[in-house]
């Protein structure tokens, strides 16, 4: 089974290095969030070159995220890390052996779900986090936890105060151009999970629809419209690594679990549409 989940399967690091490959045959950049949010270093958005920013979400497993750091590394490649600060993924030597490989470490918060609404508990718990991210690495850019179970969604921990005032230079639900930049996720365990996911979408203007409402079913899809050139030339992929593994018995594991969580979803999903 091992060798069938390596070269076969989806939601495999052998299926991750194809797709990485097949971005650099065809001249994608390969941004980390920092590098897009902050042009005056390395990316110049008026440059005509196809770019993906590619972000990963460390909700669970962060052993499963070094193995997908190095694969990276190999590869040549550097992108983005939003770590939460429970303490199953705190785990700060292997943040920092992420971030010595030339990633960018990003804070993944959900203060609004874990201070259980109050916004000025939210708010100094979000900067008592971001202190101790920022140990191990100067944090520039956040990304909201979706907390699918949660009725708080952490973003509205802005309607009151302000991440640019900690230095923070882009949250990429908020701050991400979405009128050009196509949005892409594995939420749900699917490319097309929108009938899945509560809260990771994005109005994607550029088609006056949701980009999770996605034509791409498979990473062989993604892989397929690279090749002929009718993938997007501006897009930010985002994947959980917890869900990439060729560990059969990992990888198994996973796709019970999320089935499972699936349900749970669509029946949320169901109620707040009533």
């Amino acid at each position: 089974m091992g060798d069938i989940l390596q070269n076969n399967l989806e939601f495999t690091l052998s299926v991750y290095r194809k797709f990485v490959e097949k971005l650099q045959l065809n001249n994608y950049q390969v941004l980390t969030a920092e590098e897009y949010f902050n042009d005056h270093i390395h990316y110049d958005k008026s440059s005509t070159k196809p770019f993906v920013i590619i972000r990963h979400d460390v909700d669970r497993r962060p052993q499963n995220a070094i193995k997908m750091a190095k694969l990276e590394y190999g590869l040549g490649i550097k992108s983005t890390y939003y770590f939460r600060t429970i303490p199953g993924v705190f785990k700060p030597d292997l943040i920092k052996l992420i971030a010595d490989l030339g990633h960018e470490i990003g804070y993944h918060y959900e203060n609004m779900d874990t201070c259980n609404g109050n916004i000025d508990q939210a708010w100094d718990d979000f900067r008592s986090n971001l202190e101790k991210l920022r140990r191990l690495y100067l944090v520039k850019t956040i990304c909201m936890h979706g907390s699918p179970l949660s009725k708080y969604d952490n973003r509205d921990l802005w309607e009151k105060y302000d991440y640019r005032t900690e230095g923070i230079i882009g949250e990429p639900y908020l701050d991400v151009d979405w009128n050009e930049v196509f949005y892409l996720t594995d939420t749900g365990r699917r490319w097309d999970g929108g009938d899945v996911s509560i809260r990771d979408n994005v109005e994607c203007k550029m088609k006056n629809e949701k980009c999770l409402w996605s034509t791409y079913h498979s990473t062989k899809d993604i892989i397929t419209a690279i090749e002929n050139g009718t993938f997007p030339q501006k897009a930010m992929i985002t994947t959980h690594p917890q869900r990439w593994t060729n560990n059969p018995i990992l990888w198994t594991k996973e796709l019970v679990c999320q089935n499972l969580k699936n349900i749970v979803k669509k029946s949320i999903i169901l109620k707040t549409r009533r």
